[in-house]
């Protein structure tokens, strides 16, 4: 139940999924109570820390914004930090937007494996959910209830012959996370290429880093899972729940959502401070009231 960092710096470098600008980003241990902070190394170490409060936009990947200073695409790596239980780290890039990779977590829980995780002497801290939180908007839904664990329940429905209905449900830690989701791709539809990069979008991706689903097929197969796609929506989610700011107590359920309904859900929660309570536990001992919490400061 202590706060953890990593035990040495690792770094890895690539392309920006839409903006195809290549970055390196490092991994490097922080003291107890510093929360997951990315540092632009490229803007004198300009701090954003990975917090709802500096969500930017949201439409095809999660983007920080502090102060003007925009970095995108955050979910990947997040959501491998946030289930490795991770609570302190500096993420140093150099680039306005975290490297794709290969499409998922893998890499990024290479890096952590590499850099391997070292426990301080603070006890952990928890956002544990004592009042259900929900968000609806055209047919799509995701909620948040109480629960002594994190846990979430992620559900898709695409009309394409190797996507439809998937759903994903497990509780969430290092290794579930390791096993059922780090793997699984970002993925996109062929017809939607031409209009996304008309929009200025998806300029650093290529077959290497998203699965491509044709008309009635995919172009650039194996899957690594049939459910692929579900997967990598539970991926994204816990990414984007990563900004509530500290690990979470509480089961999510997720139907047909994407980032703007997730970060909808965490701007919510953190709002309603009825909601929710920081709390420490001990094993054997009670839950215990901490203090409320607030971002980071300026």
């Amino acid at each position: 139940m202590l706060q953890t960092t990593i035990q040495r710096s690792v770094e890895t470098e690539g392309v920006g999924l839409h903006t195809g600008v290549h970055g390196t980003v490092r991994l490097v241990p922080a003291p107890a109570d510093t929360g997951i902070v990315f540092r632009r190394v490229d803007l004198d170490q300009f701090m954003i820390e990975a917090h709802g409060s500096n969500v930017a936009r949201v439409s095809y990947a999660t983007s920080l914004m502090k102060q003007g200073v925009l970095l995108s695409t955050t979910e990947h790596l997040l959501a491998a930090i946030y289930s490795c239980g991770i609570d302190n780290i500096f993420i140093d890039i150099d680039a306005i937007e975290v490297p794709i990779l290969d499409g998922s977590a893998e890499p990024f829980m290479q890096m952590i494996d590499q850099a391997g995780i070292r426990k301080l002497r603070r006890k952990r801290k928890y956002l544990k959910v004592i009042k259900s939180v929900e968000v609806v908007e055209d047919g799509r839904r995701i909620a948040i209830y109480p629960s002594d664990e994190f846990h979430v329940r992620c559900y898709v429905d695409f009309p394409h012959p190797q996507v439809g209905q998937q759903e994903v449900e497990m509780v969430v830690n290092a290794e579930t996370f390791r096993q059922v989701l780090s793997r699984a791709r970002t993925f996109c539809f062929e017809s939607d290429i031409e209009p996304l990069r008309a929009m200025g979008l998806i300029r650093g991706g290529s077959l290497e880093n998203a699965i491509v689903l044709t008309k009635d097929g995919i172009m650039n197969g194996p899957l690594r899972f049939l459910d692929e796609f579900g997967r990598h929506k539970a991926l994204d989610l816990i990414g984007d729940l990563a900004l509530v700011g500290l690990p979470l107590l509480g089961r999510v359920e997720a139907r047909k959502a994407g980032h703007a309904l997730h970060t909808q859900l965490v701007s919510k929660l953190l709002a309603d401070s009825s909601s929710w309570e920081v709390t420490t536990q001990e094993p054997g001992s009670e839950w215990k009231e901490v203090s409320l919490l607030q971002p980071a400061a300026d």
